[in-house]
């Protein structure tokens, strides 16, 4: 079994982008439109995924950014 930070890409669900960063499959959805989400992975006619670091690095840009607003 690998660990998550092995540096092996892995892709996520878009279920599991929303639990990762808290939101709905529409909001997701809304912030990948208007290009403020990471550009999903194409897998079939309607499946796609996420590359979990690129996730990652959004969900921790959106912490940093709160700590920028409130220094």
């Amino acid at each position: 079994m690998k660990h998550q930070n092995d540096n092996t890409p892995a892709l996520i669900s878009l279920n599991d982008a929303c639990k990762m960063t808290s939101m709905s499959r529409t909001m997701l959805n809304r912030y990948r439109s208007e290009g403020r989400f990471p550009v999903a992975v194409e897998l079939g006619d309607r499946r796609v995924a996420f590359v979990r670091s690129e996730v990652t690095a959004w969900v921790q840009d959106k912490i940093d950014s709160r700590a920028r607003a409130t220094a």
